[in-house]
């Protein structure tokens, strides 16, 4: 079975969390059986690869510009589609899901994969987010099948447009890494247990100058100790929301250790002291699935996708609330590092492979 996938930037090693999913998602598929071929955006793509762990990788030309690259994008990968045979098109998230109908009305057969309700990022203006809005419409009502990444999801698609028959399949975490790497550490100025850690692309959304605010508040108040804060990621594009984000962590003493994958994010992963994620928008962040593969406490905003995944009461603090988010991580920096054991059965990359390829085969 031929299967052709687009709405990812691509794979491998770039940022973002539809780009981590396929990353993990494609090549089991490809060891089970299945011909993958993933169409990726020419600007990201800067390695040169053709086939990455048995997953075939195309790169096409498409304008970095975020109102537009996506769509263009996907209207190119869909005729690219058409010409290789592809059996199934799977498309990823709701603004390439614009272009369902197009690839249905080629004959193909179309997977959707909703990672969550866009339209309510920051980001987007009014335009913006009546186009998202109709892509999700237009994924969940012509789609053959539809697989939704949290409950969340699965009740908006049932609530707004009928579809009752989506495909519950989380996203997953990697198995962990324990690293230390010391000379990486030295670099950023850090010691091991001794920092608060974010990771997430720099987006307003992801709320991380209420993290930098709460962290300064700490600090005023003589209670961050030697603790520091280490924001790992950046910025797809460099607007002013990142630009005044980085000045701002910077003045308030804390590490920008840029886009970060590998030996270098699993040695943060496996040093911090606690993982923060205070953003107002999830679809079910992969973020924080990591974090909890390494055993970290996890402090998180409370909006419906983070409370899927069911951590304790005093992991949580309410959304945009500086204050309480302060207190929380004085409770860590007060108290010593406690490893957590989460359950994360569910997480499992290797089932979630196997949910997707039955998934697959019930497409006659």
């Amino acid at each position: 079975m031929k299967i052709v996938v687009t709405g990812t930037r691509g794979i491998p090693r770039i940022m973002g969390g539809v780009e981590t999913h396929c990353e993990e998602l494609f090549p089991r598929l490809a060891r089970m059986g299945y011909d993958i071929t993933v169409i990726r955006r020419k600007w990201y793509a800067q390695d040169g690869l053709q086939e990455w762990n048995g997953v075939h990788l195309i790169d096409l030309d498409t304008p970095k510009k975020k109102s537009f690259e996506a769509i263009i994008h996907t209207f190119k990968a869909i005729l690219k589609a058409r010409s290789l045979g592809a059996d199934i098109v799977h498309i990823h998230a709701i603004g390439p899901a614009l272009l369902v109908p197009m690839a249905r009305l080629l004959g193909m057969k179309v997977v959707f994969t909703h990672h969550g309700p866009d339209y309510d990022r920051d980001k987007w203006g009014f335009a913006a987010k009546t186009m998202l809005k109709l892509g999700e419409r237009l994924g969940a009502c012509y789609a053959n099948e539809v697989i939704v990444i949290s409950d969340v999801i699965r009740q908006i698609l049932a609530n707004k447009y009928g579809r009752n028959d989506t495909h519950l399949i989380y996203n997953g975490m990697a198995d962990p890494s324990f690293v230390d790497d010391p000379e990486y550490f030295e670099e950023l100025g850090i010691q091991k247990r001794k920092y608060i850690l974010a990771m997430c692309r720099f987006v307003p959304e992801k709320n991380l100058h209420h993290l930098v605010e709460a962290y300064e508040e700490l600090k005023r108040q003589g209670k961050a100790q030697d603790i520091r804060l280490v924001l790992a990621g950046d910025a797809d594009f460099d607007d002013d929301y990142s630009k005044r984000l980085k000045a701002m962590a910077k003045t308030h003493g804390a590490v920008l250790t840029g886009f970060v994958k590998g030996r270098k994010l699993h040695s943060l992963l496996s040093g911090a002291r606690c993982f923060v994620l205070p953003s107002s928008h999830e679809g079910l962040p992969i973020s924080l699935l990591e974090a909890m593969g390494y055993r970290l406490p996890a402090v998180v905003s409370d909006i419906p996708a983070n409370l899927e995944v069911g951590l304790p009461q005093e992991c949580y603090f309410h959304l945009g609330d500086i204050k309480e988010l302060a207190q929380r991580l004085e409770d860590h920096i007060r108290s010593d590092f406690q490893p957590i054991d989460y359950d994360m059965s569910k997480y499992n990359w290797d089932h979630i492979a196997a949910q997707v390829a039955q998934v697959y085969n019930r497409i006659p």
